[in-house]
């Protein structure tokens, strides 16, 4: 504890510990905002221009009342791009979002928003209201640059959610016509 200056008698004294607790961080805290959109017949270049001029890698697909029926990576576009052999602009988001949709409330701790993504081996999470409609998106690199503030996280947290991420391999089997020979 750090000392306080002498008394009017010469006696040092320790500081009391903070009563107050810290409020924790939350998803609301350290979450990318606007949640740029797309609409499902969003063609994969115009998702593409949108990633690159907000910088980001995230896109939720929303329908007409602003719900979110799906998501793209930059990962899902080049799957997409990879396996179809069609241009761009021939392939619509509905064709190449993904619909389980990971996401969590404003109010979500930051614990909470990690333990999602090693759950799940995400590297980003949807931040919603309640009912799916997107308000942000938290990445690892939110919470990274959180930390780099100042704000106090578990390191170790942070670490363990990045090693699941990065050792999950999804198994994926391909159809006849996109099996090499």
């Amino acid at each position: 504890m750090p000392l306080l200056p002498n008394d009017r008698e010469g006696r040092s004294s320790k500081a009391e510990p903070d009563t107050i607790p810290k409020k924790a961080l939350t998803a609301s805290d350290v979450m990318s905002q606007p949640a740029y959109t797309c609409q499902p017949d969003t063609d994969l270049s115009a998702v593409a221009k949108l990633m690159w001029r907000h910088d980001c890698g995230f896109i939720p697909v929303v329908d007409a009342s602003e719900h979110v029926v799906g998501v793209i990576t930059r990962g899902n576009i080049i799957t997409a791009r990879g396996t179809r052999r069609l241009l761009p602009e021939l392939i619509s988001a509905a064709q190449a979002m993904v619909v389980t949709i990971h996401s969590c409330l404003p109010d979500a701790s930051v614990s909470e928003v990690l333990a999602t993504m090693k759950r799940f081996h995400v590297r980003r999470l949807l931040v919603s209201d309640s009912h799916l409609r997107p308000q942000g998106v938290v990445s690892i690199s939110d919470i990274v640059r959180a930390m780099a503030r100042g704000h106090s996280l578990n390191a170790m947290e942070l670490v363990s959610v990045m090693a699941a991420i990065g050792s999950f391999r999804p198994t994926v089997t391909l159809s006849a016509a996109h099996r090499p020979d």
